[in-house]
């Protein structure tokens, strides 16, 4: 027998057995809004009957609005997280709103220590960021206030998750190099158990047999996301015999170390050979001999819209559920500029 898996009850299901509207429920649950002190326990009442933990809710002054969100994150000062922040931070800022940044450093006790802080700061909603490698422990199902993950995909299918699109970011990498005239394309990618690496995996696939094409050597090359395991990978690909005119790299790094690593073997790129990699880090990706053609992941939209969403939630509006994922977007340095045969790439 199988069973159900416990759903999060709604504001319409608190709504209904507290006996008042739904945008009542919401001024109870975030402390907002004026609500009689009788209102106001009768809501926190029925919310706890059905599960949620009302010690968490805020408690603060009839009418009062903190205006202030918390930004959690595993990862403060990583290149990653630094621009979902910098997005979040400019849709948060254009509604007066201050961000409160505490970084957990991947410790979940820090981590619980600073969901209290926040807490007790009266924060009116909480953006979770960090390296996006796995899935994390979500906040919790019956939290007292909106919780959105960027970056990161919450292990709760209820929460809303906003992920750039890795599958897409191989799709529009494969897609180039076919249409710069790359046929024999290989894929070098990070730890095969990170989502990223899966999704990127699965989306070049994909683009390939769309294309009629196979991958090269029939399997992608897992390493570590390092310059070092782009090198080797150029030498794997050397020794294996087996011709290639294009690799996609699934980080910028990677594809600087197959640059170099094809270079110092004498193999043109991109005369010979087209790379492409991911994440338009351009310390990375215009240092590169030659500079990089990559796939920028939009990390400033993915910021930007996991705020906005929040705000609509603080305002009162319903939160989505599930996994969201933000296009991602090509950018041609001479990494692939001239095509094999001859062929120009595509604008």
């Amino acid at each position: 027998m199988q069973h159900q898996k416990a759903q999060r009850p709604t504001i319409a299901q608190i709504a209904q057995k507290a006996g008042v509207s739904n945008g009542t429920v919401s001024k109870a649950l975030n402390a907002r809004g004026q609500l009689a002190p009788d209102t106001r326990e009768r809501v926190l009442a029925a919310a706890a009957e059905l599960g949620i933990e009302t010690s968490l809710v805020p408690r603060v002054a009839e009418g009062e609005r903190t205006y202030t969100v918390g930004v959690l994150t595993g990862e403060s000062f990583g290149r990653f997280t630094i621009p979902v922040m910098l997005g979040a931070e400019d849709a948060l800022g254009a509604g007066q709103i201050s961000v409160l940044l505490c970084d957990g450093r991947g410790d979940p006790i820090r981590e619980q220590h600073y969901v209290r802080t926040l807490l007790a700061r009266r924060v009116d909603g909480i953006i979770v960021t960090g390296r996006g490698n796995g899935k994390r422990p979500s906040l919790g199902r019956n939290f007292p206030i909106p919780v959105v993950y960027a970056m990161v995909q919450s292990q709760d299918p209820d929460d809303l998750s906003l992920m750039p699109d890795d599958h897409h970011a191989a799709e529009v990498a494969i897609l180039h190099l076919i249409a710069t005239g790359r046929r024999r394309i290989a894929h070098v990618s990070g730890p095969a158990h990170q989502i990223a690496s899966r999704r990127r995996s699965e989306g070049t696939h994909a683009a390939l047999a769309a294309a009629g094409e196979s991958l090269v050597l029939g399997e992608v090359l897992h390493g570590e996301w390092s310059e070092r395991w782009g090198r080797e990978a150029a030498t794997i690909l050397r020794r294996s015999g087996e011709p290639f005119d294009g690799v996609f790299c699934a980080s910028d790094q990677i594809a600087r170390g197959v640059v170099t690593g094809l270079r110092e073997a004498g193999i043109r790129v991109p005369e010979e050979v087209g790379v492409v990699g991911v994440d338009n880090w351009d310390v990375m990706a215009e240092a590169s001999r030659p500079p990089l053609t990559t796939v920028d992941l939009n990390l400033h939209e993915v910021g930007h819209l996991a705020a906005t969403k929040l705000l609509g939630a603080i305002a009162g509006g319903p939160l989505e559920r599930g996994v969201q994922f933000v296009p991602t977007r090509l950018v041609t340095r001479q990494s692939t500029e001239m095509a094999v045969a001859g062929l120009r790439p595509s604008s």
